[in-house]
């Protein structure tokens, strides 16, 4: 016999019989070894994942031995167990086990408590704290939060002022010095920009042409002053177009300055005498002396009171108001008290009052009125005012304020809320005011229901909303003057509100008003 064929022989009798042997559950001859068998068992597994699927009693007989695997073990747990208990809290609690004796452990134990959500448990602490030593909040907060614990944050420094009060009227743009905090930093940032054209259709265009981003300043400056004389609000909203004409707008003195001073807008039109006489005429010395004035409300005759002051020129006031107290003539054109001519003040009165019940009706309740009236101002470049009481509305009245409307013969044309408008003057108190008065007091003068009657209103100019300055007038006074007994009566204010100042474009600037002449 060929030695192969003897050898292939005898490893097929060996191999009966180990499976005889494993078949009635005895260990065969051959498997003396622990390591030949483990040999044996790792390629017989092997040659198992190979082979197709085995018998029933084969596979149940594979998951038995696959249950008795060892757990894995987690190397870097220790003897640690996986999960918490249901009965444990924290760490803290499971391992202080004793019950707190003095007052600080109880307030410990309540904080802790607390912090679980354990609110009873926690108030029943703090309670047994407190009986114990009215105190230990001190405690706690002493051992816990001792006070070199926690360090104030330290005070920012204040942002130098890089153009102060004082610098030369040379240096140009000295404005921006009236700016405060975050805006000053924000505004300069802009100084050093140009005006940027507009960004091309496409990437492959020529960008459109900009011709004001390569005027000079100087020139630009004085289209800006043209543009404010027209319409300031316009000028304000330049500002949206681009940061460098931001800049300008927010600092550049010289288009305030002439703002303040012009005529238009600032303050060369106000008026800090009477310019005028009630009914519009001009002021003589006889009316001055035989008029009275309301200083003296009582009717005491004092020369000293009396006497006027000589006039005193309003620009040249307003040019020794910079830089003190305001710093720069935009925070004066913004802040200080002015009349505005480009609309009116408009007072809205609601109050209710009980109402007559009829004796023939059976009614649990008394009606009630609904009082709703107006008040209407409008100031005019001249010195004279036109003060209306209507039950009109806004819209009925305001496109009719205008002197040439002041007469009683309107019949049913829309302008019959006008037949009630009394003519008037006013005058502002301010430095160039009469007797040293508070500036931003109003004295408004105006004829009576008859002839003999004078009334005189006082008010005080004030400001609504986050942004609007002057834009509101509050009462202080109002007063009527009899010419035939030379004494005063004083009206009730109960329910009369502020004026508010709305601005109406037919009126453009009031340049063109006049009052015609009797």
């Amino acid at each position: 016999m060929d030695p192969a064929e003897a050898e292939l022989e005898s490893f097929r009798q060996k191999w009966r019989e180990e499976v005889s042997a494993r078949t009635k559950g005895i260990a065969p001859a051959g498997a003396s070894s622990s390591k030949s068998a483990h040999a044996s068992s790792s390629k017989a597994q092997a040659s198992k994942s190979h082979a197709p699927e085995a018998p029933s009693h084969t596979r149940q007989r594979s998951v038995e031995e696959a249950d008795e695997v060892e757990p894995h073990v987690y190397q870097d747990l220790g003897e640690k167990q996986h999960g918490r208990r249901l009965d444990e809290t924290s760490p803290s609690a499971s391992s202080s086990g004793q019950e707190p004796s003095s007052a600080l452990e109880h307030y410990e134990r309540a904080v802790e408590k607390e912090n679980q959500g354990s609110l009873g448990d926690s108030l029943n602490h703090y309670r047994k704290a407190f009986r114990l030593d009215a105190g230990v909040h001190e405690t706690y907060k002493n051992k816990h939060f001792p006070p070199g614990s926690y360090k104030p944050p330290a005070p920012k420094p204040k942002p130098s002022d890089p153009n102060p009060s004082n610098a030369s009227v040379t240096v140009p743009n000295t404005a921006h010095h009236s700016l405060q905090g975050p805006l000053q930093t924000f505004i300069t940032s802009f100084s050093s920009l140009s005006i940027l054209g507009e960004a091309p259709p496409t990437d492959l265009s020529p960008a459109p042409p900009c011709p004001i981003s390569t005027i000079p300043e100087e020139i630009l400056v004085e289209i800006l002053i043209q543009l404010a004389i027209q319409d300031v609000a316009s000028f304000v909203r330049l500002s949206s177009v681009c940061k460098r004409l931001a800049y300008l707008v927010a600092t550049e003195d010289r288009v305030w300055k002439r703002i303040c001073l012009g005529p238009e807008f600032g303050f060369a039109a106000m008026h800090y005498r009477f310019a005028c006489q009630i009914d519009g005429k001009p002021l003589d010395n006889e009316y001055e002396e035989n008029e009275p004035d309301g200083n003296d409300l009582e009717g005491a005759e004092d020369p000293d009171t009396t006497a006027a002051p000589a006039p005193v020129d309003p620009v040249l006031a307003t040019t020794f108001l910079v830089p003190t107290p305001y710093p720069a003539y935009a925070t004066l054109f913004r802040l200080r008290p002015r009349i505005r001519f480009n609309g009116c003040y408009i007072s809205t009165v609601n109050y209710t009052r009980p109402g007559a019940s009829s004796s023939n009706s059976v009614s649990w309740n008394s009606p009630i009125h609904i009082v709703t009236y107006y008040r209407y101002l409008r100031f005019l470049r001249d010195g004279t005012c036109i003060s209306l009481l209507s039950t009109s509305e806004p819209a009925d009245v305001v496109p009719y304020l205008y002197p040439q409307h002041m007469h009683k013969n309107h019949g049913h044309l829309p302008s019959a809320p006008m037949k009630d408008a009394l003519l008037g003057r006013w005058r502002l108190s301010g430095p160039a005011g009469e007797g040293g008065e508070e500036e931003g007091i109003l004295h408004v003068e105006t004829a009576g229901v008859t002839p003999k009657y004078l009334y005189k209103m006082v008010l005080r100019l004030g400001s609504a909303g986050r942004t609007a300055r002057n834009n509101k007038l509050v009462w202080q006074g109002y007063w009527s003057y009899n010419k035939l007994t030379d004494d005063w009566g004083e009206f009730g204010l109960k329910n009369d509100r502020a004026f508010y100042w709305s601005r109406v474009k037919s009126y453009g600037l009031g340049m063109d008003q006049a009052l015609s002449q009797a």
